[in-house]
Order: C-alpha cells, then structure tokens, then sequence
C-alpha cells in the first residue's frame, strides 16, 4: 500500500511513518502543501495522510484540487482541527474520514483498514478477478488459468484503478487523472487502446462501455 504523508511535525511524521512502513507500506514523506502536490501529480497512491495547516499550500486546499482534477484517492484528514466547522470543512475539501489529534496508532490503522475494504484496496500480492483469473500487483501480471499473461506497464496500471473500483462508473477524465501523471495525460483514442487490449484478456464483458460517460469494471 503506497502512502502519501503530508505533515509538517517531523517528529510525528516520523512516528506515523514507522508504524505505517512495520504495516509493509510504502510512504513517501512531505513536509508542505506543495510538494505534496507535485508528487501526487506525478506518482499514483493508494492513501493520502493529510495535516491541514502545512506550509505552501494547506491540506484543505490540496485536496479541494485533486477532488476537482477528478483524483478520488482515499484521504484521511490527520488535525488539531477539531471544531464542528473544521470536521465540516474536510469532508468538503473531500475527505473520507477525519482523525483528531492526538490519536492512538491503533485507532488510524483501524480507519485505513475501514477504507482499505471500501476501496478493495489489496495487502496481498494476488487479487482474485473470478474463477480463472488471478492478477499479480508486484508483476503486474495476469494469471490466466494458470497461464501469465504479461501486461504493459499502463495496461497494469489501468486495471489495478479498475480493480479498486468494481461496479463503479469510472469517468475518462477520472482514469486519467488516477493512472497517468499531469506531464503524460494521453488521448482518448490511447486510453480505447489500452481497455481493448484488456477485454482481450478479461474477456470482452469485463469491462463495460457507459456511452458518453465512461467505463464500468465487473
């Protein structure tokens, strides 16, 4: 599970941090709002840890953005913030859930297992897609009847957002703005390719087309 946390106490960054990375996270560490930014511009993430009163560009905002950029990574406010009108403000920058400080390590982990299961965010290596086929994240690899079927880097990375998101309407923008960096956002006609290729795997009912809307994964 790859992490973005954004906290400006390098102590308790520090103390997050370490108990995340002894749960196998991944977590990259920033310090202000826009630094923030530019990595989560650039990299994909399973997980934001935002603090809201960070140098540069605050949390609120930093996520107000991303949310309008169509990037709906699972986001947990982390705050001394803890008035009615803070907790209110977060969930409308985006948020999906909101931690008063100071918490118990005990109490985050059992928030981030809560949006881990609403998100099908996967701690094991092999996810199941249905009875003949199985998906490898540390491969990016499709286990086809026992058979490996290797995947382009984007075409892995495509069905992994689909496969956090099953059922869901995903828009293009959406896809886009969730799979590719701000540098690299590719056509409509590049994004057709890679589902095509997918369908060709998965099978062709795998992935639906929701005319002038979008995708839908089953």
């Amino acid at each position: 599970m790859k992490v973005l946390l954004l906290e400006d106490d390098m102590i308790l960054s520090e103390v997050i941090g370490e108990y995340l990375e002894a749960l196998d996270c991944d977590v990259f560490y920033a310090y202000d709002g826009l630094e923030a930014e530019s990595v989560a511009l650039s990299q994909r993430f399973d997980l934001f840890l935002l603090d809201v009163n960070v140098p540069g560009l605050d949390g609120l905002t930093f996520l107000r953005e991303l949310r309008q950029a169509e990037n709906h990574t699972p986001a947990i406010f982390i705050t001394s913030l803890e008035s009615a009108e803070d907790v209110a403000a977060g969930f409308g920058a985006g948020a999906d859930d909101y931690l008063k400080k100071p918490f118990d390590l005990l109490e985050l982990k059992a928030r981030i297992d809560n949006l881990k299961r609403r998100y099908h965010i996967e701690d094991s290596d092999e996810v199941e897609i249905d009875d003949r086929l199985r998906y490898s994240y540390a491969h990016q690899m499709l286990l086809k009847e026992g058979i490996e079927v290797r995947l382009s880097r984007k075409e892995a990375q495509v069905l992994e957002y689909f496969l956090r998101h099953p059922g869901s309407v995903l828009s293009f923008d959406e896809i886009l703005n969730n799979v590719w960096s701000y540098e690299d956002t590719p056509s409509p006609a590049t994004l057709r390719t890679y589902i095509k290729n997918l369908r060709k795997h998965l099978g062709e009912e795998a992935i639906t087309n929701i005319k002038g809307v979008g995708y839908r994964f089953h």
